[in-house]
């Protein structure tokens, strides 16, 4: 039998908030946590409402399954989010114990993969899911932004 909860399908959901996030005006990265195929937490980028630095998707994501699971660490849980996370994220991920992290694009400048993070050696962590669809909302929204100002 085929499982339609697959990578892809939780990386729809994913986008659906960072799609929240740009409707906010927020820069539009999303998250979703998921335990056995079930999203136990949604969040997105919420540093302008706000007013806050460390309101990134992930951040805000992983205090909600944290709320959801009754406890701080996310063992058997994988994030989905929209590009890969930052060094801050990576380092709250760290401490999260996460079992895996699937991202969408990749941050070439910030992410921790160029910022040599080190994640949890029991986390595992795969790009490249529905890139192409997270790389143009974020395209779409600093065109924008460039042409309000």
């Amino acid at each position: 039998m085929i499982n339609p909860f697959d990578d892809t399908y939780f990386m729809k959901k994913a986008l659906q908030e960072a799609e929240a996030a740009y409707d906010k005006g927020e820069i539009p990265i999303g998250a979703v946590v998921v335990i056995n195929d079930r999203i136990i937490a949604r969040a997105h980028n919420l540093t302008e409402t706000l007013n806050d630095v460390t309101a990134h998707a992930e951040m805000q994501a992983i205090t909600a399954a944290a709320n959801f699971l009754g406890g701080k660490y996310l063992k058997d849980c994988t994030l989905y989010v929209t590009i890969e996370p930052c060094q801050m994220c990576a380092g709250a991920l760290y401490w999260s114990q996460i079992s895996k992290i699937i991202y969408g694009a990749r941050d070439e400048q910030r992410g921790c993969i160029k910022m040599k993070t080190k994640l949890h050696p029991k986390t595992v962590m795969k790009g490249g899911i529905l890139k192409e669809e997270s790389s143009e909302i974020l395209k779409r929204f600093f065109i924008e932004k460039r042409n309000l100002n």
